[in-house]
């Protein structure tokens, strides 16, 4: 498939997850709001199944299988969230899932897939393509590929998110944060937000090895960035956004900014600290770009997305603990 998503499509997904997704709560942090001089309200998909909003599009991608494509089964590729929300949603809908992994993925996210009942085949990140390698196992199985992103029902399933978001608020939101990588949630996130809020800014963020939507939307055109950067936002490392996702977000994005692994760090600790929240490093960058000052709450509402909690425990302590880097 290779239609662009709708909001209907969003409404249909919210349909389809219903019961089997979590409908995560929005938060509010009397601390942050004093510290920031505005409201934020903090959509918590760290509690959703898998710990991370990925489950969304998982699962409703996968529910559309036909009876003959369940025996055949599905493949993914991911450093991790949509591998343990595929190999969630398939165990769920009775199916089989292989997962293609980067070699150096958090050990917590390679024991979820597994304990999900997904397979685990690795691959180097910097020197093999993981599409190839999901492309080929796919055609070797008959099986259903399930991108991370660039797929329609994946979109409108992480939209939902955006529609709880709108659903919960007790105020008109101003501005929207999203950690940004191949664009899938904020794709989805927009299409709920054009419909239902189209005043509200919505603002990307990015890590600042992997500003490829900062680039791309500054272009006119999908702009890739250099694959070998390292972050410790492992979710957040797509070199080039989606060809599915990128006109959705080039049409309503009001802009991505990008923020440090310090930065990065800085709000895992702050989450843990004064939140008593476990978020992980690509899950904290919304939060890391107001705590930075990259995006002004003043007198404002903004709705950020804490997208992801597995985060392995030795990055995790570092953090915490003040000995990052």
């Amino acid at each position: 498939m290779t239609k662009l998503t709708t909001f209907d499509d969003v409404i249909d997904a919210a349909r389809v997850i219903k019961g089997h997704a979590v409908r995560t709560p929005l938060i509010e942090s009397p601390a942050l709001n004093d510290r920031l001089g505005g409201r934020v309200l903090m959509k918590a998909e760290t509690l959703q199944v898998i710990g991370a909003f990925k489950f969304r599009g998982a699962y409703n991608r996968i529910a559309r299988l036909s009876e003959a494509e369940k025996v055949r089964g599905v493949v993914a590729y991911s450093s991790g969230n949509h591998a343990q929300a595929v190999a969630a949603a398939a165990r769920l809908l009775g199916t089989r899932a292989i997962i293609v992994m980067p070699a150096d993925s958090p050990a917590i996210k390679i024991a979820g897939v597994r304990e999900h009942g997904g397979e685990v085949r690795m691959y180097d990140r910097y020197s093999e393509s993981r599409e190839a390698l999901g492309a080929a196992i796919a055609a070797q199985h008959g099986s259903v590929l399930v991108p991370p992103f660039d797929d329609p029902f994946v979109i409108a399933g992480q939209g939902t998110a955006g529609l709880e978001i709108l659903e919960q608020a007790d105020a008109p939101i101003d501005q929207l944060l999203s950690g940004c990588s191949g664009g899938g949630l904020i794709a989805g996130l927009n299409l709920a937000f054009e419909a239902r809020s189209p005043e509200t800014a919505v603002i990307g963020v990015e890590p600042a090895l992997y500003d490829d939507t900062a680039r791309s939307l500054a272009a006119g055109e999908r702009i890739g960035v250099d694959p070998t950067g390292k972050s410790i936002c492992d979710a957040l490392m797509t070199p080039i956004p989606g060809e599915l996702t990128f006109p959705i977000n080039q049409r309503r994005l009001e802009r991505a900014v990008s923020v440090t692994d310090e930065e990065v760090a800085a709000a895992v600790a702050y989450a843990f600290k004064t939140l008593k929240l476990v978020v992980e490093p690509g899950g904290a960058v919304s939060l890391a770009a107001l705590l930075a000052g990259k995006v002004s709450t003043e007198g404002r509402t903004t709705a950020i997305l804490l997208s992801g909690g597995n985060v392995g425990p030795a990055l995790f302590s570092r953090i915490i603990e003040g000995r990052f880097p």
